[in-house]
Order: C-alpha cells, then structure tokens, then sequence
C-alpha cells in the first residue's frame, strides 16, 4: 500500500524555517501502532495523519513517541496540503475532526487562519524541576491543561535560555511555554517552548502554544491583535487574535518534499 505523503514547513514563508511536519494522506483509519511508527520513522516534531469524511477531514497529530491532543504547525500544514493539492477548493474551509473537537481553518490571501481553542494559563505555584530546569526565577508561572506557561523579565532570557531538558522532562506536563514581551516593534511578544516529555526538547514553532499566548498577552498589552515571534533556531511568526473562548491563529506555509510513503 502507497501513501501520499508530503513534508511542509509552518509558520513560515521560506523552506527550512519555521516548524517542519510530515503529512500523511489515507484513505481509511489506520491501527495506532503503525500511525506511531511512521511518526517516529519522519523524526519531526509531527506528523499528521488525514482521513477524508463526508463534510470535514479525521486529523491525528504524533510526535517520534507520543499522540498529542492538539497541534498548530500540523495543522496548518495539513490545511495547505489540501489546497495545494487541490484536494479541497482554496475558497472552501477546511474542517478537522480532532481530540480538541472541530477545527477549522481558511486562507485569507498568503495565510492561513486557523480558529483554534483558547488555553489560558492559570496562576500556579512553580514546581521545583522548573525553576532547576529553567535556571531562573520566573517572573510569572501559569498553567493551562497541557503546558507551565512561564513569564521572564526580558526578550534576551528568552532567546538565550539554556534549559536543563532532563530536568524538565520531569514535569508532570507535555512541556514549558517562556514568553516575554518584546524589545522591537516587530512583535508584540517572543517565545520558545520545550517538550522534552514528548520527544521534542524545543519545538521551533508551536501553534498550540500561541493558544496560551494569544490570551496572555492580549490581556497585558491590552491589544485583540498580536504578532508573536517563536524564537527558536529556525524562527517562525503567528499571528493571533483571541476571541472569548477561540483563538484565531495565522501563518503561512510552504511544501518542501512530496512523496509516496510504502506501508
């Protein structure tokens, strides 16, 4: 059996930056152990697995070890995937069958708009593996149901953190989300994240993140439209717009291998 099988990059516009998943194209449900085995045969961050229905697509996202409940870069991709392919009509939206519920997603122009759950940090006392694990004091620590959300005191401890990942590993959570706002005019805040439980000690650009972000930061810099800077060795842009209970999450998107896997 043959399977289309494409890798994209997210949340960029440009090859070999921003967040790269493989995409997998099936025409019915496959067994889990074999969707984790291709997942760890890609070694990417993710790759997603598609099952067309009547009105919207099944998705499962998996990282090299582990099925995660909601993904962004993944998901993105795969929406391009469709239109690129013409697999589904660029002016119809797509819609996702996901362990996060229905998803959705649209172009509008160059981007990608995806309308994704809000996952709000709650204050929350800081375990000891984290501080250990980040070596510093946060300036906030949050906690949503997947990630510690941790806010430090400026952009350059963002970009030069050196995270114990062993350490982090530790936590009962997928992974650590370190934000601050920014010192340009370029974006309104920059971030990394870190899943070393998961197989991924730092994710170059997490959409599912930006859910916990988008609603942070929206609320401390008293603006309903951001742009964040993932700011990791590949870098990549989301734009975002909370709304109530969803996040509007935006990126752009751009294939870099198309092929057949043989399963």
């Amino acid at each position: 059996m043959s399977y289309e099988l494409y890798i994209v990059d997210a949340f960029t516009n440009e090859r070999f930056k921003g967040n790269p998943a493989a995409i997998c194209l099936l025409e019915q449900p496959q067994p889990e152990s074999w969707l984790q085995q291709v997942a760890a045969e890609m070694n990417l961050p993710e790759t997603a697995f598609i099952v067309p229905g009547e009105k919207s697509f099944d998705l499962r996202w998996f990282t090299p070890v582990a099925e995660v409940d909601l993904c962004g870069h993944a998901t993105l991709a795969t929406a391009h995937v469709l239109w690129e392919t013409g697999k589904l009509p660029e002016q119809e939206m797509a819609r996702f069958m996901t362990r996060s519920g229905i998803l959705t997603a649209k172009l509008d122009g160059a981007w990608i708009e995806m309308d994704f759950p809000a996952e709000p940090p709650e204050a929350a006392i800081a375990p000891e593996e984290l501080v250990q694990g980040l070596g510093l004091i946060p300036r906030y620590v949050g906690r949503n149901r997947m990630d510690y959300f941790v806010e430090v005191d400026s952009e350059d401890t963002v970009r030069t953190l050196r995270p114990d990942f062993a350490m982090l590993a530790r936590l009962e959570a997928r992974g650590v989300i370190v934000t601050s706002r920014s010192t340009g005019s370029a974006y309104d805040f920059v971030s990394r994240a870190f899943y070393p439980g998961t197989g991924i000690d730092e994710d170059p650009v997490t959409g599912s993140a930006h859910c916990a972000l988008a609603p942070y930061w929206a609320k401390r810099l008293r603006k309903d439209r951001l742009v964040g800077y993932q700011a990791s060795k590949r870098g990549g842009i989301v734009k975002v717009k909370p709304d109530g209970d969803r996040v509007y999450l935006s990126g752009q998107a751009v294939t870099v291998l198309k092929g057949h896997l043989e399963g």
